[in-house]
């Protein structure tokens, strides 16, 4: 793996706001609106980090996870690659390229398990078959940064030692996976932004601290409202809209 995330595959892959939230094609023609393909990749974060308890893997994994699900589907519609299956398989795959290594079996076993339905019964060799297909849709670009060094880094720096305001920031990030910020950002942008969100709420003043920083304060100060503005409509989305995830709009090759 690269050790800098500006000569990384990561870097190279950053998309525009307005390339990323592009439904396919295909969906579109069964009837898959912008606002469901929205949903659909939300459900599916929270299905990837349900199945992340189960077999218990950390936090990273799932991160990671759930950025070679999003950007599966810049690329691929979700009418060819079925949710239900991709993401657990990019679990599968997050696991062993952050050496953590989750066996098929197991997330066969947990699936069955957390979904009594026939859509979500799955053998291994589906997971296996999914994951070269997977691996075929992300170029082989496996490297992932996320923001968590970051944000680690810039807590200790800022000399910030309130348990809360460090939780609410770590929680922040976590809560940003349920976007598509990870694809558009550098992830030490992100943490900033987390940062400044959680020394709002917990009314800390590290004013002085953001302005001898070097960061593209411009960037921070976009990300900050749009990161609350969209963690809003995320949480208005799924408490307006509380069918199962076995119940999505969308219609797959599965039937």
């Amino acid at each position: 793996m690269s050790s800098n995330f500006w000569t990384s595959s990561h870097f190279r892959q950053l998309m525009d706001p307005e390339d990323v939230d592009v439904v396919q094609q295909l969906d579109k023609d069964r009837g898959i609106t912008l606002e469901d393909f929205k949903l659909i990749k939300m459900q599916m974060a929270n299905y990837i980090a349900k199945l992340a308890q189960s077999v218990k893997v950390r936090q990273r994994v799932v991160a990671t996870a759930i950025t070679y699900m999003r950007r599966v589907y810049i690329r691929k519609s979700m009418s060819e690659y079925d949710p239900r299956l991709v993401a657990p398989t990019c679990l599968y795959l997050a696991s062993k390229a952050e050496e953590s290594t989750v066996q098929a079996r197991a997330l066969v076993f947990y699936i069955k398990k957390l979904y009594n339905d026939e859509k979500f019964k799955f053998e291994i060799k589906d997971i296996l078959e999914m994951e070269m297909k997977i691996l075929e849709a992300l170029n082989y670009y496996l490297v992932v940064f996320h923001p968590y060094r970051s944000l680690s880094q810039f807590l200790q720096d800022a000399g910030v030692h309130d348990v809360n305001m460090i939780q609410l920031s770590w929680g922040l990030v976590n809560d940003t996976y349920k976007m598509d910020l990870i694809l558009m950002h550098p992830p030490h942008l992100i943490a900033l932004a987390c940062i400044y969100i959680a020394s709002v709420y917990r009314e800390k003043d590290v004013t002085a601290w953001f302005e001898e920083l070097r960061a593209d304060m411009n960037v921070v100060s976009y990300l900050k409202p749009k990161t609350l503005l969209s963690l809003q409509a995320s949480s208005s989305r799924v408490a307006a809209r509380r069918s199962s995830f076995s119940d999505c709009v969308f219609v797959t090759t599965r039937g």
